[in-house]
């Protein structure tokens, strides 16, 4: 686990990590060094933490949370000063004592924050002396579908979160990476969690294997997966366009009679999942490097033929 924690700070360019068994874990015990018990933290209201932790930070560490950019993927450093501004001018002096930024947010199709913005809103926190916290659960991920090396972006933050189960192969962890006076003595919050684990190790041991070339990896996946996504828009009603600020998720849209259950049942029998919703004619592609296994031309194939099972199944 020694191994994996200086790794991972190495990557990132931080003096020193720490596991965590959650991203959940890690997350809080970041706002809750940096907050104490009782501050206020901004985030987006879209972000994980905001939406999927039953309101742990408020119940567990007293932690309030300020949510901004409703609805979507992340605020502007304008947005987050009017909120800083207003909670020092109230009749009440209630201020926002750190910030966190989620990118890329899962609930918004894992679009990223545009770097423009982590920039000016980092710059802002350093101007006021707010510290930032990254939940980059994927941030090595989102390094090779920008092409901007994840040191980069978590130099912009006093800390990060990096998910070790989410593309990096291990089956549950994440590491808490920053500087050294801050991740000290962290063993000790996290065991009052309830998150020391004896056998951590043997998730560090896949871990290791999975950071291994990663970014190399995962960006020649990223490049094949958009070659062939330009081969299966030339299919008839069918179309993939990347989303604005997205990562590794792309929208592919079934036109006409072809019917989205169908296409998925007729790829997953040619060993090519795909996972429509109902009633929706878009699906949701997400790429790995799993694309690597089969050729482009291959795959592209699989496609125009489960597409063609389809028509013969309408004529019959």
């Amino acid at each position: 686990m020694a191994r994996l924690e200086e790794a991972i700070a190495t990557r990132l360019g931080k003096e020193r990590a720490i596991f965590m068994p959650t991203g959940t874990l890690a997350n809080h015990l970041a706002l809750r060094r940096h907050c104490g018990t009782g501050g206020r933290a901004a985030v987006q209201e879209q972000s994980h933490l905001f939406n999927d932790t039953g309101d742990s930070v408020q119940r567990l560490s007293g932690i309030n949370l300020v949510p901004l950019a409703p609805g979507r993927t992340g605020f502007t450093a304008s947005e987050l000063d009017e909120a800083f501004r207003t909670s020092v001018t109230g009749r009440v002096l209630n201020p926002i004592s750190a910030v966190m930024v989620e990118t890329p947010v899962r609930r918004r199709s894992g679009k990223v924050v545009p770097w423009d913005d982590l920039v000016s809103i980092t710059d802002l926190c350093r101007s006021i002396g707010i510290p930032c916290h990254l939940d980059g659960a994927r941030i090595f991920m989102m390094a090779a579908a920008t092409g901007r090396d994840a040191a980069e972006y978590a130099g912009r933050f006093d800390t990060v979160y990096v998910s070790l189960y989410k593309y990096l192969g291990a089956p549950f962890g994440g590491i808490l990476a920053g500087g050294a006076e801050f991740i000290e003595s962290m063993y000790h919050d996290r065991r009052m969690f309830g998150g020391g684990l004896a056998q951590a190790g043997l998730v560090a041991a896949l871990a290791l294997r999975g950071l291994a070339g990663f970014e190399e990896v995962f960006a020649t996946a990223m490049n094949r997966a958009k070659d062939l996504f330009f081969d299966i828009g030339r299919l008839p009603g069918l179309s993939v366009t990347p989303f604005e600020n997205g990562s590794n998720i792309f929208p592919l849209r079934i036109a006409g009679p072809t019917s989205p259950v169908r296409l998925a049942e007729s790829l997953a029998q040619r060993g090519v999942f795909i996972y429509p919703e109902d009633g929706s004619d878009t699906v949701d592609l997400h790429v790995n490097s799993t694309v690597l296994r089969r050729p482009r031309e291959a795959l592209a194939v699989i496609f125009a033929d489960a597409l063609s099972e389809q028509s013969e199944d309408r004529r019959a």
